[in-house]
């Protein structure tokens, strides 16, 4: 039957709300398919505001992956905000899709990315708005199944309460076995019945189904053992890997927002996973191993994207982008092509021993000169030895020097707080290093209109890193030491003025680490964090620390554990961690010893990237049956002839795209 929309009465109560235009769809590039003609349906969410949700690379590659297959349906849902949650429970509108308005429950699965664990409370909201049980024990055959993908996926089990499974790692052919899975069962009658489809979705399509194992806890409180309860179930479920990403060349049509959002460009991930061994970085550990696009790929994915979406500015995205084999001809050949017209190129934060002036100016050749922006995170020698972030402060104001006597005159300098065995002095000695750069500056330039923008935030342990044991840093001492790092940047008038400071203090941390390293048990908090108001919680207006640590108290008090045992405790060995049975490729012994050559109180050991040293032996390339991929392919980028081509043809089987 024809699923109806919801839009006559959403939009009566849209002139009530703020930025209403978040709510209509319609972007450029979007696609409404036949309900009807489909049969696998997916509807897709974001947990976050439409202006954070729509530029997800994540959801914009799924959603374009499975549109273009025949007999399948992919439509997107984000968060509405508090106003719009209000109106829509007081009128009874249920959570919908933005491209066609469609109710979210009527979908056979909800497919939601976890980028970050503090967007779990609007995944609760979503679930209730859309009608769908929150306990995944309590939806019947009517309900979607609600899959879980992203990178806090690989830690599901706070949420383990409230989803069906889990995705871990990368998603474009995952999501096309799980769809053809579901078109088979429902073909078939729907053997099983629910538990049927997810038992199939467990064995064949390494789709990971937490009721499926059970969790016993030891006296302490730490688990004691985690074992399926029911056969054909793996004891381990390994993450997917996408090798050749020449073969995956999404997303082709990038949706074009209607509403303002954070990122209004056309990004192109040049290359995936990151082997610098960064050891607070779980994306650097989790999507191991390397696996570049080539630059004639790359070519020719931004010159359809630029030409169906009309973006003025192409973002050369990944976890290091100055890394790629052949980041020069790309830059290059990109300038090159579009010398002369309005579109301007970009990197991300760039890493201090990777960056060059002319790669930079490659990079401004139309005329676009931005600030630049590095991520020393540490402000000594020895604090970036602990986090294997191998960068000297030599290094530092040599490059940034060489960049200010280039014509450059604003550095962002990104820093954390809390990182393991941090002492106040490695916190305070980045007032230095900021004074040191203006200072640089100003004598490399002759210029006294040098700006530098020191940004910081609290370090959280994630799951899957070697720090995943560090003992968290308590929010008292992490403002304490932002304070005095403020204090300390203010107290000099020659280099004040010139140094802006941006923080983030110590309370949203202390809760993503509860919800990053937790296990089944925080899902009471979560639950009763999220009954008490909850919502938005990485948006400092919404979060509420005091709301947190209230329901994690009550929550938990009778488990004999509380919110520090989560965060501010260091973790041995031999305990069994909530995600162990869940495998990244990552040896977990190698693991340990990279976390002991951290805090070796003779002095961090470094370790060098294996993309141009010998293997290291994380172990995921063997346990994953994957390599690195890397160039150089010594090909080039030819000019265009003709610029502003006709968009590429649409998805194969979209009925109407806007």
């Amino acid at each position: 039957m024809p699923v109806q929309s919801v839009y006559p009465r959403l939009e009566t109560l849209l002139p009530l709300v703020r930025k209403p235009v978040q709510y209509v769809g319609g972007e450029i590039n979007s696609v409404v398919k036949d309900w009807d003609a489909a049969d696998v349906r997916w509807a897709l969410m974001y947990p976050d505001a439409y202006e954070v949700g729509l530029p997800n690379q994540g959801i914009q590659i799924l959603y374009e992956v499975l549109n273009e297959r025949e007999g399948v349906l992919a439509e997107r849902t984000y968060s509405v905000w508090p106003d719009l949650e209000r109106l829509m429970r007081a009128h009874g509108v249920p959570q919908f899709t933005v491209d066609a308005h469609r109710p979210v429950r009527a979908f056979d699965v909800l497919g939601v990315s976890l980028a970050t664990e503090l967007g779990y409370t609007n995944l609760l909201t979503a679930l209730d708005l859309a009608g769908i049980p929150l306990e995944s024990s309590a939806r019947g055959e009517g309900d979607p199944v609600v899959l879980a993908g992203g990178h806090a996926a690989f830690n599901p089990e706070p949420v383990a309460e409230f989803i069906d499974g889990a995705v871990l790692g990368d998603g474009e052919r995952a999501v096309l076995a799980v769809t053809e899975r579901i078109r088979g069962w429902k073909r078939a009658g729907r053997p099983g019945g629910r538990d049927g489809l997810l038992l199939d979705l467990a064995a064949t399509c390494g789709v990971y189904v937490p009721r499926f194992y059970d969790v016993r806890y030891g006296p302490d409180g730490a688990i004691a053992a985690v074992v399926p309860n029911r056969p054909g179930v793996p004891r381990s479920v390994a993450k997917h890997t996408v090798s050749d990403l020449d073969s995956w060349p999404y997303p082709r049509r990038p949706l074009v927002p209607v509403a303002e959002s954070v990122h209004e460009r056309f990004s192109v991930e040049i290359f995936r996973g990151c082997t610098r061994g960064c050891r607070f970085c779980q994306a650097g550990m989790i999507t191991r191993p390397v696996r570049e696009r080539s630059v004639t790929t790359i070519g020719e994915m931004t010159e359809a994207g630029l030409a169906a979406s009309g973006f003025a500015e192409v973002g050369l995205l990944s976890l290091s982008s100055a890394d790629h084999s052949e980041i020069g001809a790309i830059v290059t050949g990109l300038a090159d092509r579009y010398e002369g017209t309005s579109t301007g190129l970009s990197l991300p934060s760039t890493r201090v021993d990777a960056f060059n002036v002319a790669l930079a100016n490659e990079l401004s050749r139309n005329g676009r000169r931005s600030g630049l922006t590095f991520a020393p995170e540490g402000g000594t020698d020895r604090i970036r030895k602990v986090i294997n972030k191998m960068v000297t402060e030599e290094d530092l104001i040599a490059t940034v020097s060489a960049a200010y006597a280039s014509g450059w005159r604003q550095v962002k300098l990104y820093f954390m707080c809390g990182l393991p065995t941090e002492t106040d002095e490695d916190v305070l000695a980045i007032a230095r290093v900021a004074r040191r750069v203006i200072e640089a500056g100003r004598a490399a330039s002759g210029r006294r209109d040098i700006r530098c923008t020191v940004s910081i935030g609290a370090f959280v342990p994630k799951p899957h890193t070697p720090f995943q044991w560090a003992a968290q840093c308590d929010h008292q001492t992490v403002d304490a030491r932002l304070r005095a790092l403020g204090a300390a940047l203010r107290s000099d008038r020659a280099y004040g003025s010139a140094i802006g400071y941006r923080y983030h203090d110590g309370k949203p941390s202390i809760i993503e680490g509860l919800l990053s390293r937790g296990d089944r048990r925080v899902a009471k908090v979560i639950r009763a964090a999220w009954e008490d108001g909850a919502r938005f919680d990485g948006w400092s207006e919404y979060f509420s620390f005091e709301r947190w640590e209230r329901c994690a108290a009550q929550a938990l008090a009778a488990d004999g554990v509380d919110l520090d045992w989560y965060t501010t405790r260091e973790r041995g060995y031999d305990e069994i961690l909530p995600w162990d049975h869940l495998d990244a490729g990552l040896d977990r012994d190698w693991l340990w010893r990279d976390w002991q050559a951290a805090i070796d109180p003779a002095g961090a050991a470094e370790v060098e990237d294996c993309r141009w040293t010998p293997c290291f032996e994380c172990g995921v390339c063997p346990a994953m049956g994957t390599r690195i991929e890397t160039g150089p392919t010594g090909a080039a980028l030819l000019p265009l002839t003709v610029l502003g081509r006709s968009a590429a043809r649409a998805p194969e089987g979209a009925e109407r795209s806007r």
